[in-house]
């Protein structure tokens, strides 16, 4: 496909999050389309909207559109007031994705309060670590003998793009210190494929039959972020052990990722594109990874989009879903469509 028509789509599905979703009043986006008045927005989605954040530094990076400057400050400041003045939360998986997405907008833009936001949910994030299940990052404060990788491998990954930020040697040892810990216990040795978490019940048993695509995309993000560090091919060798694993398992046969249900499930499959593009990046031999996205971005363009002017994508890449759309399902399409865009420039 032609770069100029990767942008195209990219920079509509962009359009139709802006136009469909953002809220002025509040400072953020709704949590679905159509919301009258707002009304919908009985739940406050701060983990969405961290993933909302990300997508307007991909825009803003792609294009240079102050447009997205603007809205990135304005959600800043919507988020802080939603969140009481703080960025902290009960959940350490939510911050750590919060956390990855402002560093990711302060690089971008250079905006000192972006960084502060990042530093303060960091010093937060790693308290969350304790030795039950042999160590890691609870998934929540209030049940901290339960680990999963939502709140490990994406604190690996925040923790090793810290390091290459600012250059702190004690960033780069809880990079190391929680890829190997997601690596002994919450990976299956023979193929790859990650598993969700541990202990949930309190009787130690890991949740093997909680296959997601989002637990795939985030160890290959932090697998990947060691890589490019270290230069250690094993590093490259897991991210692409995995990202076999979760093809073969949870992909179709025509390659299509599976509808994952709505709510926070919308958002799995976006997760998994975004970091599996990164991984594409990487490689000798891209054209496994780039074909599935491809075929993933042109099933959502030709099969996935409801019927109206603007494209907004449900929970099924491979055909419409139904009003209200939710924002998780919107941000997934739109995180592929970007990745796309990336994918398209370098072929």
């Amino acid at each position: 496909m032609k770069v100029s028509e990767c942008r195209r789509r990219a920079d509509e599905a962009q359009r139709a999050l802006d136009e469909m979703f953002w809220n002025d009043s509040i400072r953020m986006y709704n949590i679905a389309a159509p919301c009258p008045d707002g009304t919908c927005n009985t739940i406050f989605h701060y983990w969405w909207m961290a993933h909302a954040v990300e997508n307007l530094t991909d825009a803003y990076e792609r294009t240079g559109d102050s447009v997205y400057l603007r809205r990135l400050s304005q959600i800043y400041d919507g988020l802080l007031e939603r969140n009481n003045g703080t960025w902290i939360n009960e959940l350490y998986d939510d911050m750590g994705w919060m956390a990855i997405a402002w560093l990711r907008a302060y690089r971008a833009t250079g905006e000192v309060r972006y960084k502060e936001a990042v530093m303060e949910l960091w010093t937060d994030i790693q308290g969350g670590w304790n030795d039950h299940c042999g160590g890691g990052i609870a998934w929540r404060k209030s049940q901290p003998d339960y680990k999963n990788t939502p709140a490990n491998a994406p604190a690996a990954i925040l923790a090793a793009r810290l390091y290459r930020a600012f250059g702190r040697d004690s960033d780069l040892e809880w990079a190391l210190r929680l890829y190997d810990w997601q690596l002994r216990h919450l990976v299956d040795p023979e193929s790859g494929f990650v598993w969700d978490g541990m202990n949930r019940l309190g009787d130690g048993v890991i949740d093997k039959d909680w296959k997601f695509t989002y637990c795939q995309g985030v160890f290959i993000g932090a697998a990947l972020e060691l890589y490019r560090i270290t230069g250690d091919e094993a590093y490259r060798e897991q991210a692409l052990r995995t990202a076999a694993a979760a093809k073969a398992m949870l992909a179709s046969p025509d390659g299509i990722l599976p509808p994952e249900g709505h709510g926070d499930g919308g958002l799995f499959k976006g997760i998994f594109v975004r970091y599996l593009g990164l991984l594409a990046a990487e490689t000798d031999d891209p054209e496994p990874w780039t074909g599935l996205l491809a075929a993933n971005a042109e099933s959502l363009w030709r099969h996935g989009r409801l019927d109206g002017q603007l494209p907004l994508f449900g929970e099924r890449w491979d055909a419409p879903g139904a009003y209200p759309v939710e924002l998780s399902t919107q941000l997934s399409g739109v995180m592929l469509l970007e990745t796309m865009t990336r994918v398209c420039a370098d072929k």
